[in-house]
């Protein structure tokens, strides 16, 4: 292509569309890939803030523009070449969910497919988001999406599962609409080391050392920059103060994170540790996310080691640890607004291949605490089987084992089994956090 065509292809959309590519090609996560290329782009402000909403939110809706263009395009959309629909996704949120000029949204996105793909599949993308164009949002779903997993871009085995895990259908729109919510940005100070005072923002509601960072990049932040504040939900934040909060019979010293990667939890967990004298033991599967756990806790106190073991066959001694914090692997389907390429990526059967894993990671956790000690079992998601049914299927298992209140003094936060706390997006703002107390007796 001739250097002045390169010219008018915009870099954020560029950005946006390299995106989509990463996530249907290498599985990749929107989160991960995408602050490397906007370094690589070098986008910053607005340019950021605009290819940031346009890859996310494009992946968000991706359900609800599919069903769209169907309506719009002669042939099925698995006829349609992958990166012209990608580049088709791209135009569909510029024309109906973001304020970008009819005009602009085609034009640009034109440009983006004759750049990439040909001058030919310029042509069709030009004609399809011209038909596009001829209706709002709220008119295409009234007239292509009668279902609420169509309307709200949700699989619909995942609104399914939602519904069952909120037990009551009338705030199941509203936890639909608060997936699609793009997430603030929300801080963590960690204790000993930086203070909620020192870091821009809203103090969060439950968490008292979290804020909701107004906007700007989080990496600018100097407490962040220096490692004494991380970016962290809120959700995440109390999991880490329920796990240090629960009281223990006796000796408090050591503290151990199961499954840490990437490490943001066990940097607050150490943090908490170090105050009371106690020292934590981060412990992942994976030697490359082992490495950004230990990373994460790079200058922290109370750190006794990072190791890279596999949490279902530990290297440590039995009744070696005073309480630990088991943030198992799940389906995530209580983080789609952050993860929004997870509703696309899971499928029904993971939740039979994670269950078991939980409950052998929550019964190593046991098996890892001495008599009197805590083990905090959390999920990032609210389906059932992964909360309720693992929880219930290890007291079944153990008669050495006492469930307990999780210490949170968070309201309409009631889990599905007395106890335990299930935090919701839509009531809370954060993600869709489980967490279950148990006890060895």
């Amino acid at each position: 292509m001739p250097a002045d065509q390169r010219r008018r292809v915009d870099p954020a959309r560029m950005v946006a569309f390299e995106v989509l590519k990463a996530v249907r090609v290498d599985d990749a996560y929107t989160n991960l890939v995408l602050p490397a290329l906007l370094r690589e782009h070098r986008l910053s402000g607005r340019d950021a803030a605009f290819a940031t909403e346009l890859a996310s939110g494009t992946i968000r809706w991706q359900g609800t523009y599919d069903a769209i263009l169907t309506a719009c395009i002669d042939r099925p959309l698995s006829k349609v070449e992958l990166k012209v629909l990608d580049g088709l996704r791209l135009g569909c949120h510029q024309l109906l969910a973001m304020r970008v000029p009819t005009h602009a949204a085609i034009s640009t996105t034109v440009d983006l497919v004759r750049f990439r793909v040909s001058q030919g599949a310029a042509g069709f993308a030009n004609a399809v988001l011209r038909t596009v164009s001829q209706q709002d949002l709220a008119a295409w779903i009234t007239q292509v999406a009668p279902d609420a997993a169509t309307a709200t871009s949700h699989p619909a085995w995942v609104v399914d599962e939602l519904r069952a895990a909120l037990g009551r259908d009338d705030e199941l729109e509203a936890l639909l609409a608060a997936d699609n919510a793009p997430p603030k940005v929300t801080l963590v100070a960690r204790p000993g080391r930086a203070t909620r005072d020192e870091l821009p923002g809203e103090p969060t509601r439950f968490s008292p050392y979290g804020v909701v960072l107004a906007g700007g990049d989080p990496g600018q932040v100097r407490a962040v920059a220096q490692g004494r504040a991380g970016v962290q939900d809120e959700g995440s934040q109390l999991v880490a103060i329920a796990a240090a909060a629960a009281p223990v019979e006796g000796s408090d010293a050591r503290w151990l994170d199961l499954c840490a990667g990437p490490g943001g939890k066990a940097a607050l967990l150490a943090a908490l540790a170090a105050e009371r004298g106690a020292g934590l033991v981060g412990s992942e599967r994976q030697p490359h996310r082992a490495g950004l756990v230990r990373k994460a806790l790079s200058g922290s106190q109370g750190v006794l080691g990072v190791v890279a073991a596999d949490g279902t066959t530990p290297p440590y001694r039995t009744g070696s640890f005073d309480r630990v914090l088991v943030d198992a692997p799940c389906t995530g389907l209580g983080a789609l607004r952050r993860r929004p390429e997870a509703r696309w990526r899971r499928r029904p059967a993971d939740i039979a291949e994670l269950v078991p894993l939980q409950e052998r990671l929550v019964g190593s956790a046991l098996d890892l605490i001495r008599p009197g000690g805590v083990v905090l079992y959390a999920t990032c998601s609210p389906v059932l089987a992964e909360t309720s049914g693992v929880v219930t299927a290890v007291l079944q298992g153990r008669d050495d084992v006492v469930l307990e209140p999780v210490e949170l003094d968070v309201p309409d936060a009631e889990g599905p089994v007395p106890g335990t706390v299930q935090l919701w997006p839509h009531r809370h703002g954060t993600d869709a956090m489980f967490l279950a107390l148990l006890r060895r007796r």
